[in-house]
């Protein structure tokens, strides 16, 4: 029997669907300008009318990938995925072998390396800028994009509290059972635990590649040469009257993380079931 519909109800879901869409359009419009804009025909934000411009190309995006003497976006780009794909394959291994030792073993400190990693995470990232440069200044790293690709690389593992939690809750039992059988801790990790925890593997990886893939205080620390520049950087350098085209790169440099999340969310659904049977 369906629920009859009271006055009160009808009011309250009422309530929540304006509550709802008043706030995805407070999050949607800026997209909506920012593609609007990317779309300008003058380039530049003086000419729009308002919020939005006067006339509509595609000439942006077109000088976007071909008008590369002064603000190279094709090489940016290349640079950027090339630092976030080494940097999450890196980071993403090192974090789960952190996260999963941290979990399935006990050792002298292990309490006191928690408490320690959890107190330097409260500080914020900015406050060892000047510690970072120098030491890569030391290690002839500047202008290297495997001195970033190092650094987010090594403190990836920092923020492995979420892993561990994922591989508690993996029962014990399964691991005791395999060693029982022979297995060795490395054949229980790659065998048992690592196709139990697929959906943390992809989430680590989808957050480990969207760190260096938006990060713009440390590409604009170490790189100085244009051509190395990432995208954040170089279009943080581009002029006042190419608003357009830095929309227009803005916009693009989304893509590939909206096709890498629809790529790997399978696995965060199907990642659960895959291992637990025993043969």
């Amino acid at each position: 029997m369906r629920n009859k519909l009271t006055p009160k109800k009808f009011f309250d879901a009422a309530i929540t669907y304006l509550i709802i869409l008043a706030v995805s359009f407070i999050f949607l419009f800026p997209i909506l300008w920012l593609t609007l804009a990317s779309f300008s025909k003058s380039g530049s934000i003086y000419s729009f009318d308002g919020f939005f411009p006067t006339e509509y190309s595609l000439a942006s995006f077109q000088k976007l990938f071909t008008d590369t003497e002064m603000y190279n976006y094709p090489q940016w780009f290349k640079n950027t995925l090339f630092i976030a794909v080494m940097s999450s394959l890196i980071g993403t291994f090192l974090t789960i072998l952190t996260a999963y030792c941290m979990s399935r073993f006990k050792f002298k400190s292990r309490k006191a390396l928690m408490k320690g990693t959890l107190i330097l995470g409260m500080f914020p990232s900015f406050m060892t800028m000047t510690a970072v440069y120098i030491l890569m200044t030391q290690f002839n790293l500047i202008n290297q994009h495997w001195g970033l690709i190092l650094i987010y690389s090594a403190g990836a593992p920092m923020g492995y509290i979420t892993q561990k939690g994922f591989f508690d809750t993996i029962p014990h039992t399964i691991d005791e059972a395999a060693r029982m059988d022979g297995a060795t801790n490395f054949q229980v990790f790659t065998k048992i635990t690592l196709p139990l925890s697929a959906p943390m593997i992809v989430y680590t990886l989808l957050s480990q590649f969207v760190w260096p893939w938006s990060d713009f205080i440390l590409p604009k620390l170490l790189l100085k040469q244009k051509d190395l520049y990432t995208v954040a950087v170089g279009l943080m350098n581009l002029g006042e009257t190419e608003f357009a085209r830095f929309a227009a790169g803005s916009i693009f440099i989304a893509v590939p993380t909206i096709i890498l999340y629809f790529f790997l969310s399978k696995f965060l659904v199907n990642g659960m079931s895959a291992g637990a049977v025993k043969q």
